[in-house]
């Protein structure tokens, strides 16, 4: 019970045990009917519920209206109860009701009514969205995650330190938003994409175990599972390894899962990188489903079949009848396009077979298969009648990723659908790629992961093949967040620029003020984030982000409700030595 000078109870907190006493109950009119010709019921409501009133028929409130009601707490009458509310077998009768304010018609029903409405209109008024249940609910889950987060990290001496806001520009991989300085015209300030720096400061500053729910921001294009704002655990621990990490950050992501559902999930599972491209093609897999892909590449190693001859990796996935029936049944005009899809994911083709009786196979590329491949093909897939196969030959990373995202497109359920299956990824690569332009390889995480001890021999000859003591945490198929164990020592970390093409003279001065210190003995340390918005979307059984944050941009950036981004003031920007330039000429 909260109580306050105007109401005694909260609106969901009656029942049958409350009846005969006195209440005061202050929120919105959620409906009002008529009933009869002298009284009429009025729903009211705040955020956990919401209690039926019997009042006169000439109390004269609307939709929305805020009100205070003082009444006796009754049983409804035999044939009434309500069994889909809380509070539905009682009711406040003798009741006198306040108004507080009145209200003007909403622009669309604050209750359920409100999911069919435009997502636009949402937002736009998104103060009147946040009244429904489910966005009251989703607003509270990320309020358990955050609470149980802080409990569970500072049960294991972890302790909450607020790093800038305000940083110098660094290379984390993602476009920063830059402020401009108004003392210093011409330099500008970024705006945290995280406090990677800052927290291996705190630990060479001997803090040992820090955490910090951050806010952090990317100007990347936004999806269902980001935002230009995000928020995020944050953590950093010294003189731990690998499996230190993970278990702390497990237990904090393991409490506030039960915190959400009063469930613990079950134990984290792990895969390296490496086989989680085998396996799933991507590197967030979704175990909630199999559809694994199949190495292919030995059985077609004396193929006469042009496609598969000489190709360096050859793989398949089983799509199964009998548990995507209208997948496995796809005709001519479905299956051109899974091969559309696969050529602009970045294959040359796909090859598709449908297994009929006796594992005969359908296929247009049927006849350049000799009858010991085809059998054998059919035994390595597991497949039986009804099945289609789906084939990729080409490089191994293409391979895997066109049959990774195909796998997806055909089996991965709704992301917030159960069971929840929690996985570690390790193992990533150091660098991934070459850039177009430098030459230069490309960092798999960031430039401050610790190259794995076993690959160093490769570091200077070979820098692709190198792995990273680096990690992600997936949640069906989400990635959660990643880590890594850091360099902490700044020969190390000179060696990494170096090879990303920063020479010793640009890390100075980029990153001065974070080498410098290393200098003064800094511990082996590693840590981890992960994404509060995310989690807290799948454990509220949501899509989309956006619908577990209170005020969100849209998918194109902008916010419907304030209309930022918008113009500066002319004068503003003299202040601050900026000149727009103007905008390119349409094509």
């Amino acid at each position: 019970m909260r109580s306050t000078a105007m109401r005694t109870h909260m609106c969901g907190e009656l029942d049958i045990a409350s009846v005969g006493q006195t209440v005061s109950l202050c929120g919105w009119v959620a409906r009002r009917r008529e009933h009869g010709e002298h009284l009429a019921f009025i729903d009211i409501r705040d955020h956990s519920g919401i209690m039926q009133c019997v009042v006169d028929n000439d109390v004269d409130v609307r939709s929305e209206y805020v009100i205070r009601v003082t009444g006796v707490v009754r049983a409804r009458p035999e044939g009434t109860i309500n069994s889909s509310l809380t509070t539905g077998m009682v009711e406040i009768g003798d009741c006198i009701v306040e108004i507080l304010n009145s209200a003007e018609p909403p622009p669309f029903p604050v209750d359920a009514r409100a999911d069919d409405v435009d997502e636009s209109i949402r937002l736009k008024f998104r103060y009147l969205d946040i009244r429904r249940e489910r966005m009251q609910k989703n607003l509270r889950v990320r309020a358990q995650i955050n609470s149980a987060i802080r409990k569970e990290m500072e049960t294991n001496g972890f302790v909450e330190v607020e790093t800038p806001f305000l940083m110098p520009s660094t290379p984390e991989g993602a476009r920063e938003f830059l402020v401009p300085s108004r003392k210093e015209p011409g330099s500008f300030f970024a705006l945290p994409q995280s406090p990677q720096l800052w927290k291996q400061l705190l630990m060479v500053a001997g803090v040992d175990r820090y955490y910090q729910i951050a806010r952090c921001l990317r100007d990347e294009d936004l999806r269902a599972d980001r935002q230009y704002e995000f928020m995020q655990l944050d953590a950093e621990m010294s003189f731990v390894s690998q499996d230190d990490v993970l278990e702390n950050i497990g237990r904090a992501v393991v409490a506030a899962a039960i915190a959400v559902t009063g469930e613990a999930p079950p134990e984290i599972e792990r895969i390296t990188w490496h086989d989680a491209m085998n396996r799933f093609g991507i590197d967030k897999p979704d175990l909630r489903f199999a559809m694994e892909l199949i190495e292919l590449t030995p059985l077609f190693a004396g193929t006469e079949f042009k496609a598969f001859a000489g190709a360096s990796c050859i793989k398949g996935i089983c799509v199964d009848a009998k548990i995507y029936p209208e997948a496995a049944a796809f005709g001519r005009n479905k299956l051109d396009g899974l091969t559309d899809r696969a050529k602009k994911i970045g294959a040359k083709g796909l090859v598709w077979m449908k297994i009929g009786a006796d594992g005969a196979i359908d296929s247009p590329v049927a006849k350049f298969l000799s009858d010991d491949e085809k059998s054998a093909l059919v035994a390595v897939m597991g497949a039986t009648e009804g099945d289609l196969l789906l084939l990729v030959a080409d490089e191994w990373d293409t391979t895997c990723e066109v049959l990774g995202q195909l796998r997806n497109d055909i089996g991965r359920p709704p992301v917030h659908q159960g069971p929840y299956k929690y996985v570690w990824v390790t193992e990533f690569p150091l660098f991934i790629g070459i850039d177009p332009v430098s030459g230069r390889p490309r960092p798999g995480h960031h430039p401050f992961c610790q190259p794995h001890p076993d690959d160093m021999s490769l570091f200077d000859t070979e820098p692709l093949k190198v792995r990273a003591l680096a990690y992600d945490l997936v949640l069906n198929g989400w990635e959660l967040g990643s880590g890594s164990i850091r360099i902490h020592e700044p020969e190390m970390q000179r060696r990494v620029f170096n090879q990303l093409g920063i020479s010793d003279e640009e890390a100075d001065k980029r990153f001065g003020f974070f080498l410098q210190p290393f200098k003064y003995g800094a511990p082996p340390h590693g840590g981890f984030a992960f994404g509060i918005d995310r989690l807290a979307a799948i454990l509220a059984g949501e899509e989309n982000i956006r619908e577990v944050i209170a005020f969100p941009k849209t998918q194109s950036g902008s916010d419907p409700m304030t209309n930022a981004p918008t113009p500066v003031d002319p004068a503003h920007l003299a202040e601050l030595g900026l000149r727009l330039l103007p905008p390119p000429a349409s094509s």
